[in-house]
Formats: structure tokens, C-alpha cells, sequence
């Protein structure tokens, strides 16, 4: 039995207040980041799977130790999802074009209507494989600037949502301009994932909540479902990651509606850095994800919270507290007392096929981190029949480690690369279609 501190509402808001009040916001890493292995405090993590009289099962796992997990996780990291679903979601097909990608692709920009009086609605964008002889496989993930910004398609309309303020790629006065368009062609890949048979949806992740330092959670979905009289979610309640996630499911909703094109057992999620966060918890609570990939996710993502390497909760909590419940920020330098790590978040994605990956110059993420969690959320693949990682030691850097768990270490920085994306369609080719890989 785990047992877990009553946290109380006041002082997790006096704590972020002064969180806030020590700094401003900033790109430099905050002067007590700890890079050093011998630095990294002697840590024992929760039991991911608990013993009792009788030997633990795939239906004790399921039935009993899952929901707990998934629970703690709600109430001490991300806050909990509504369960309730919204009276009526519209899906309107705004525009279709069969000739896109030089005639490789069908093009799809569809609006999710949540809210006509508050005109709040998830502009979606989808390209799908022209001459496909069945329902094609399909990655989904959220993007950070808008649809126009993964790839230079003049048709891809321009997303006209407050963004943060970014004149590097074109973001003036917290709005997007045409320079935004095919900023981030990289992370996306368009033509290979097409090219390789697979469709490629995405959307902005501030038509679902805006990712913004001075959060009131009053201009993204939450409102939708306050109780008379609220304002702001509770404690235990779900932050912006909560809602990005919930975002991607109705997503997929859609997606598994348009069984005659998308496959709707073949769905991945796939996101980087908060983003790669938001897969993880959208992969762990909707099993309808086929496969999860994160990508760069780090602290709050993929990588273990007790080894204070990198970024941590108090690191976040000062200018992006809002991504998780108020709850915790109360384990700012406390992370050794947090009731869960991260090892579990991943362990809930079993027994799917789970991605994570690392950047050998993006120690911020911590990559060890990301490994020894996917390492120690293998036992909960092994009550599945299997593999989990397929090596208990860290790969070298450009040597992927492909099991049900797959994970490689890239050179290179905090990003998307090609070389991500070839690992992750080995992968999915392996998970999804059944094809061999080199290893197999």
C-alpha cells in the first residue's frame, strides 16, 4: 500500500506564487541544473507492480494495479480528465483536395467544433496516401505553431489563434503570418510518411488550450466543463498537458470515424518535448492509441523525476505550472516524495508498442532518465508475453533498441529529426503492419 499526503489547496497556490515571484521567464537553464551523474541522488522508485500473496498476473495487473497507477498519476501529476463528454461535437470537412503532395496525397482540413458559441474548435489537418489499396495506417500529434508550420503547402490555411510570440518563425503581435508556413518541415516528414503508406494528421495544440505564462484556464476547453460557480480547475484536476491529451482523442474519435481511409487499429501518437509529454498521457489513459511515441519528452515526460538530472518540477512549476494539477507543484525539490515516477506513466501504455527517444545534446531532458524508465516499465510488458526493452544497458548513440518498448539516443539537439522519424517507421512497420525489420 502506498500511502500518499492530502494535499491542501492554499498552500499549492502560495507555493507557485512564489515560485513565480523568484524569476521571470527565461530560455537560460536555471543555475541549479545538476549535469553531473555523481550528483544524482541515491533513489528508489515506487513499485510499479506490487506484490502480495499471489504472484502478480496480467488480470491483477489490469483489473487492480493499472487503475491505481492511472489514478495517481490524475491526482499528483496531470489532474484528472472529465469523464463526461460534451452533448455535441460537430466535425465539419472544410476543404479536400485529391492532387496534394504532387498528386501523392488527399488532403483533408476538417474543423472539430467544440463550442459554436465560443467558437472554440480544433482546426485539423490530414494527409492521406492516394492509391492505397485498404484503410491506411496514420501518426497524429500536435504542433506548436499551427498546421501551416509542418510543411509549405500554400493551401494548408494559416491558424489565426493567439501563439506565443516568436519573430524567428514568423510569429508577430502573438499571431501567425505566411512566414510561419514549413517552418518545422523537419519534425513532420510529410512526403516520407506518405511515401512510406502512412497518414498524417495534426493540429495546433492552442486551439485546445492556449500554452500560455499567463494561464487563467479560461480561454481553452476547460470552461466547457466547470461545475456553477468555478473558475479554474480544482487541485486534483486536469492542467493544459490534461487537456492537450484529451484534445488528441477527439482527434482520434474522428479518425477512427473515417474507417474507409485510416485504419482505426493502426493509429500512433506521436509528440516532442511537452508535447511528447502530452502523447504519453494521451497514450496511457486512451488504449484506442495503437502506438506511443515520445519524442525529447523529458521531465514530466519520459524521464525519471528521482534523479533530479536535467529539468525539474520546480524548474516548470515557476513559468509553465499550468501544463499539470495544482498538486504538483508541492513536489518542487521534493521529487523523492512524489508518490509515483515516471516508469509507471509508460508502464500504462502496455502491452502497445511504446517509442521513447533521446538527443545526446539535449542533457536538459536527461536521456539516462528516459532509458532507465523505459527499462523499468518493461515488467509490466513481460506480464503481457513481452519483450519490454530488449537490453538492460544503454545503447550507444544511432543504435536503436527496438523490443515492444523501442528506444535510441540521437546526435544531435532538442528536436525531430529524419533519422527520428526512420526510427519510428521501422517501428511502426514491425508493430503495426507486421512487417520484418534487419533485427527480426
Amino acid at each position: 500500500m502506498i500511502t500518499t499526503p492530502r494535499l491542501q489547496a492554499h498552500s499549492i497556490e502560495t507555493l507557485i506564487v512564489g515560485l513565480f515571484a523568484m524569476t521571470t521567464v527565461s530560455a537560460a537553464e536555471p543555475p541549479d541544473t545538476n549535469y553531473d551523474e555523481s550528483k544524482v541522488p541515491d533513489y528508489q522508485l515506487p513499485p510499479l507492480i506490487q506484490s502480495d500473496a499471489s504472484p502478480p498476473t496480467r488480470e491483477s495487473w489490469r483489473q487492480t494495479r493499472r487503475p491505481q497507477l492511472q489514478s495517481l498519476l490524475e491526482e499528483y501529476v496531470y489532474g484528472k480528465t472529465p469523464r463526461t463528454a460534451l452533448e455535441s461535437i460537430d466535425y465539419r470537412l472544410e476543404e479536400l483536395d485529391a492532387t496534394a503532395l504532387n498528386r501523392g496525397a488527399t488532403r483533408k482540413q476538417v474543423r472539430i467544433l467544440l463550442d459554436p458559441e465560443a467558437d472554440l474548435a480544433i482546426d485539423l489537418l490530414l494527409y492521406i496516401p492516394n492509391g492505397a489499396d485498404s484503410p491506411s495506417p496514420c501518426f497524429v500529434g500536435l504542433n506548436f505553431y499551427g498546421n501551416q508550420t509542418i510543411h509549405p503547402d500554400p493551401e494548408i490555411k494559416i491558424n489565426p489563434r493567439w501563439m506565443r510570440g516568436n519573430r524567428d518563425i514568423g510569429i508577430v503581435g502573438n499571431r501567425a503570418t505566411k512566414d510561419t508556413r514549413g517552418v518545422y518541415q523537419e519534425r513532420w516528414q510529410a512526403e516520407k510518411l506518405i511515401d512510406r503508406g502512412y497518414a498524417l494528421a495534426t493540429a495546433y495544440c492552442g486551439d485546445i488550450d492556449p500554452d500560455n505564462y499567463q494561464h487563467d484556464y479560461a480561454d481553452g476547453v476547460h470552461p466547457l466543463f466547470y461545475q456553477p460557480g468555478q473558475t479554474k480547475p480544482g487541485p486534483g484536476e486536469w492542467g493544459t498537458i490534461g487537456a492537450w491529451a484529451w484534445g488528441l482523442s477527439r482527434i482520434l474519435d474522428y479518425l477512427i470515424a473515417e474507417e474507409h481511409q485510416i485504419h482505426p487499429q493502426q493509429i500512433a501518437v506521436m509528440g516532442h518535448s511537452r508535447l511528447g509529454k502530452t502523447a504519453l498521457w494521451a497514450g496511457a489513459q486512451d488504449e484506442r492509441f495503437a502506438l506511443v511515441i515520445s519524442n525529447n519528452s523529458g521531465c514530466g515526460g519520459a524521464s525519471l523525476y528521482r534523479r533530479e538530472f536535467g529539468e525539474r518540477i520546480h524548474h516548470m512549476i515557476r513559468p509553465v505550472g499550468y501544463w499539470f494539477c495544482l498538486n504538483h507543484a508541492q513536489f518542487a525539490q521534493r521529487e523523492q516524495e512524489l508518490p509515483v515516477d515516471q516508469h509507471m506513466l509508460l508502464a500504462l501504455v502496455a502491452p502497445r508498442p511504446l517509442y521513447i527517444a533521446s538527443a545526446t545534446r539535449d542533457q536538459w531532458a536527461d536521456p539516462r532518465g528516459e532509458f532507465l524508465a523505459a527499462l523499468a516499465a518493461s515488467p509490466a510488458y513481460h506480464l503481457y508475453g513481452k519483450s519490454g526493452l530488449p537490453s538492460e544497458t544503454m545503447p550507444p548513440p544511432n543504435q536503436p533498441q527496438h523490443g515492444t518498448i523501442g528506444y535510441h539516443l540521437r546526435d544531435g539537439d532538442h528536436a525531430v529529426t529524419e533519422y527520428d522519424w526512420d526510427q519510428y517507421l521501422r517501428f511502426a512497420d514491425r508493430h503495426l503492419l507486421g512487417k520484418p525489420t534487419e533485427s527480426d
